[in-house]
């Protein structure tokens, strides 16, 4: 059975809308062996674009390796993960695999491990070391693997700010950046979702990886790409969705991609034939319970300047936080802990700093539930 709306993961084929521009650009890179940086909030789609580029290359010498580096903490668990993902994503079957880890990390005894379900998927366990290889050894996997089979790899890693959170971090930049510069059969496509790291990485001159490759921010889809998307899946449904409810949705939560399609769920269960207000309104309540847990755990701990912060976030003030009048209102302290508050919201990914010094929320939808929650007005 086919669902109507895919949310809180990766979507793939007739869930993956619009993005027309971002794939064209994204697949020429690929092909062109281009780096490429890829930044934007949680859930907005950079992995199911990634896909669909991944998808859409038909050249049986290109091969797009993806891996998620989320939970690794330290160095060597990032070259664990690394050459792992690039032995299994360049060879395909189990026997291909264990031949690449014979012929290019002779050095190792691996495990391969398989779940009991037929058909299933293997996993590979190297356990590297710094005892059996070097890390430069590693990083340069991609690269003679490419060069001795003759192919073109694009190797895209998600979550790539977590680089910048292990130990010793700028060493590892340095040493990474060290060899990727110069491979030339392999190219990289570099992810994340925490903005404020990600551009430290990659848009600071004193780091690394500045100028590493092309930097692309995603943004959220239009409203008019949305509208027929959402219509064409409550047809599908046999119900009606006006264009004014399609926009409706898109608007409660600022078109962010994940949030549209969960909004759009929930209002289709609160539909009979024809969304109408009380549909929508019932809709919208859904979303902000089910986001209640979340969005509790991310204020539980907070200060009350820090709470105050976001209270005057939610009422419109985006600059000037000094000012008498504001302070008033919401009492931030001194102009030292006007910096410490938004630091650590920035850390905790709550708000953003514009490049024109304003600062919002990171989140419509934690606006919303805070404005009810609080009874922010």
């Amino acid at each position: 059975m086919t669902k109507p709306f895919v949310y809180g993961m990766s979507v793939e084929g007739d869930n993956f809308t619009d993005r027309e521009e971002e794939t064209r650009r994204l697949k020429r890179n690929f092909e062109n062996g281009m780096n490429v940086i890829l930044i934007s909030p949680r859930r907005m789609g950079k992995t199911s674009l990634v896909r669909k580029v991944r998808s859409q290359i038909s050249d049986p010498a290109v091969r797009i390796v993806m891996m998620d580096i989320y939970d690794c903490r330290s160095e060597y668990d990032f070259y664990n993960r690394f050459a792992a993902t690039i032995i299994k994503e360049t060879a395909g079957k189990v026997e291909q695999a264990i031949e690449n880890i014979q012929r290019f990390l002779v050095r190792l005894t691996p495990k391969i491990s398989f779940s009991p379900e037929p058909m299933s998927e293997y996993s590979v366990s190297l356990g590297i070391t710094p005892q059996n290889y070097s890390p430069e050894e590693i990083l340069d996997l991609p690269e003679t693997i490419a060069r001795e089979k003759g192919l073109r790899i694009v190797v895209c890693i998600d979550e790539f700010q977590q680089i910048g959170e292990m130990p010793d971090s700028l060493a590892l930049q340095k040493r990474i950046r060290g060899v990727w510069q110069h491979h030339t059969q392999v190219s990289y496509c570099l992810f994340g979702s925490k903005k404020h790291l990600m551009t430290n990485l990659f848009q600071s001159r004193r780091m690394p990886f500045y100028q590493f490759g092309e930097m692309n921010e995603l943004g959220p889809i239009p409203t008019e790409k949305w509208i027929p998307f959402l219509q064409e899946r409550f047809r599908s449904n046999g119900q009606t969705l006006p264009e004014e409810y399609a926009i409706e949705i898109c608007s409660f939560v600022e078109n962010h991609s994940s949030y549209v399609q969960q909004l759009a769920w929930n209002v289709m269960v609160e539909t009979d034939k024809e969304v109408d207000g009380g549909s929508f309104r019932r809709g919208c309540v859904t979303l902000l319970a089910q986001c209640n847990n979340y969005f509790i755990e991310q204020t539980r701990g907070l200060s009350s300047y820090q709470m105050n912060f976001l209270r005057l976030l939610c009422n419109g003030v985006d600059s000037n936080f000094g000012n008498s009048k504001v302070q008033s209102a919401f009492p931030l302290g001194s102009k030292s802990n006007i910096s410490r508050i938004k630091t650590a919201l920035v850390a905790k990914e709550l708000v953003e700093e514009m490049s024109d010094g304003t600062v919002r929320l990171c989140d419509a939808v934690f606006g919303r539930w805070f404005r009810h929650t609080f009874g922010v007005l």
